[in-house]
């Protein structure tokens, strides 16, 4: 790897342009317009502009980093952290285009970006879980029953999706019915899967 871009801005984007100059490996920074004197774009040895401002047209903008990446002769894609370190589509994609992506295989996020799947994987590979449900609970009455074996306090988790959305730690029994319900419907509203499961919360 004698290039890389780096598919992310502040501080992340800061921090990996200065871990490959340490390495000895160039590095490509991204900017949508307005972006033109950030730090992580004097660092780099080169800049491009990837779009308007709105992240879906540059941050986001999965075919317009790859294009940036292929006319500076990138070798490899860093996306940092957050956004597109977690989109399996977007480290096939680097890969279809003949690009290292700096990251975990497309594999490894699609087993590890559904809770449930990811709980059973660990636990398959006898690493310690938190005690909690083997699946998605799928009424009040299960929940209820799981709740009584592990003990309160224990936390609702929504299946997909993260930042918090469709989690509810519930304290005692008198929590649980809205808990539920709530968890429910807002990891519906967030990310179209209703699913939920249980873990005592630590």
């Amino acid at each position: 790897m004698h290039r890389c871009l780096v598919a992310n801005r502040g501080e992340i984007a800061v921090r990996i342009i200065r871990a490959c100059r340490e390495l000895g490996i160039e590095t490509v920074a991204v900017y949508a317009v307005g972006g033109e004197q950030s730090l992580h774009v004097s660092l780099a040895d080169q800049a491009v502009c990837i779009g308007e401002a709105n992240a879906l047209d540059s941050y986001l903008n999965q075919d317009r980093i790859i294009s940036a990446a292929q006319i500076t002769e990138s070798t490899a894609i860093h996306p940092g952290y957050g956004f597109l370190s977690e989109s399996p589509s977007f480290a096939d994609k680097v890969e279809q285009n003949g690009l290292y992506f700096i990251g975990p295989t497309k594999e490894t996020m699609e087993l590890m970006g559904d809770k449930i799947t990811a709980r059973q994987t660990v636990d398959a590979a006898k690493v310690p879980i938190i005690p909690g449900s083997k699946g998605a609970v799928e009424s009040l009455s299960e929940v209820e029953t799981i709740a009584s074996d592990i003990g309160y306090p224990l936390v609702l988790k929504a299946t997909s999706g993260g930042g918090g959305k469709g989690m509810r730690i519930v304290r005692s029994n008198d929590e649980l019915e809205d808990a539920f319900y709530r968890a429910k419907s807002e990891a519906e509203k967030s990310f179209g899967n209703s699913e939920v499961y249980i873990e005592k919360y630590i």
